[in-house]
């Protein structure tokens, strides 16, 4: 199993995650087809020319879930209940198609769950950067997490 089990976790613990991807155009517009969003920011070239941008932005919420998707392998595989929430997220800077983005996780808390004892909870803070080092994405994320079987 690559993810870690709740016992394995510690606060302050940063994961720095290998894996990265770069940002097509086609993510992008596959991205906002698939979730019915036809801000013409995101999937108009010649419109985006208008914009302070200049060109397509990338959906904030592919970016969300591309920075949580690429710490998942070292984190959660397998390890994970459910997500419980997400809060504090921000977009400080924006997201275009030729991007690299990388993943970086802080584990800010870890606690024993109250109603399910083969489990905890962790708060992990996810940071998105893209190749020029920028912050493009911060989340804090709380996931329902196995504890390692007896």
């Amino acid at each position: 199993m690559a993810g870690l089990w709740f016992e394995e976790f510690s606060v302050g613990q940063v994961f720095e995650h290998e894996i990265r991807k770069t940002v097509t155009e086609s993510d992008n517009v596959w991205f906002s087809a698939a979730t019915y969003n036809p801000a013409a920011v995101h999937i108009d070239a010649e419109y985006s020319k208008g914009t302070e941008f200049g060109k397509p932005l990338v959906n904030s919420i592919f970016t969300l879930g591309l920075v949580i998707g690429l710490s998942v392998q070292d984190t959660t595989l397998g390890t994970t209940i459910a997500n419980l929430g997400m809060s504090d997220t921000r977009f400080p800077k924006p997201v275009f198609a030729g991007d690299t983005i990388r993943s970086r996780t802080t584990v800010l808390e870890v606690r024993a769950s109250k109603s399910r004892p083969n489990a905890g909870i962790v708060t992990f803070q996810h940071h998105g950067i893209n190749q020029r080092g920028e912050e493009v994405c911060l989340c804090t994320r709380q996931a329902l997490m196995l504890r390692k079987p007896a």
